[in-house]
């Protein structure tokens, strides 16, 4: 009954409708294929699982996919809120098509992205050949992998941190320093604790959408077996193979590694919240 009362009061209306079709919605596309999925592997039993799991392939497969993935999402936190910072707080010839551009590996599909990263580090290529000058190798390693992730992730931090900038006015910093803060201490005192929590949020959309980039880094990664090998691709090769159970394991490693990265990245995320008082 009090329920019922505190809907009625309610300004927005149609809260029942809405709440009913964000459920189903998100049972329907969330919740039932990760059930499905863990549903697979209580089938398949725990003991099948891990063993499916604890093999150096497949540890060095997950390891290279974490591992890269967390430097990608840390690169592009870094240079992402940069590129923010100077898309939203400067005009210059070209910013709005340089604005454009930052949304290109949303349009893309990755598979094209992946083909023109190749086409560009492959050592006859016009960045490959230059580091193969210098006796380097950029594609089917594990730099190229690299790059590959940055490139899809780049624009998740941006476009989180963008509106962040702009809505922060710059009478704060002109505050800050008439009181003789220097830039460094503004920045670090004023504007990042206020733009933390965007950033944190791109930072994880970045690292979600790496953990599972399939299509731009099969073409660039050279698929090397304890070397250039992604999580992704074991997945494929077990689908391939007709292992059903195989491939949910692996999922279900991913699944639960990624779980806890991004349980770890909110819990830090709501302390930076009440660290600035928003709640």
């Amino acid at each position: 009954m009090a329920l019922a009362l505190r809907l009625q009061k309610s300004p927005m209306p149609g809260f029942a409708l809405g709440m009913g079709i964000t459920l189903t919605m998100l049972s329907l596309i969330v919740i039932l294929p990760v059930g499905a999925l863990l549903a697979r592997g209580i089938s398949y039993g725990p003991e099948a699982v891990w063993t499916t799991i604890n093999t150096p392939r497949v540890w060095a497969a997950l390891y290279l996919s974490f591992r890269l993935s967390l430097f990608a999402a840390l690169f592009n936190l870094v240079f992402g809120t940069l590129l923010a910072w100077v898309l939203a707080r400067y005009e210059f010839p070209g910013r709005r098509l340089v604005d454009a551009l930052v949304d290109l590996p949303f349009a893309l599909p990755t598979a094209v992205a992946g083909i023109a990263l190749t086409a560009l580090y492959a050592p006859n290529g016009l960045f490959g050949s230059i580091a193969k000058d210098f006796g380097g190798k950029i594609a089917y390693t594990q730099w190229g992998i690299l790059i590959a992730l940055i490139f899809v992730g780049l624009p998740f931090v941006t476009r989180t941190v963008q509106p962040v900038i702009a809505e922060i006015e710059q009478e704060v910093e002109e505050a800050s320093a008439t009181l003789g803060a220097g830039r460094f201490y503004t920045l670090y005192r004023v504007i990042l604790p206020m733009l933390m929590p965007a950033a944190l949020t791109g930072f994880a959309l970045s690292l979600a959408r790496a953990v599972g980039e399939y299509g731009s880094v099969i073409f660039i990664a050279g698929n090397l077996p304890l070397k250039t090998e992604i999580a992704p691709l074991l997945i494929v090769i077990k689908l391939e193979e007709f292992d059903y159970d195989g491939a949910a394991a692996i999922g279900i490693a991913m699944l639960l590694i990624s779980f806890s990265m991004l349980l770890v990245i909110n819990l830090i995320q709501i302390w930076s919240r009440r660290r600035i008082g928003h709640v």
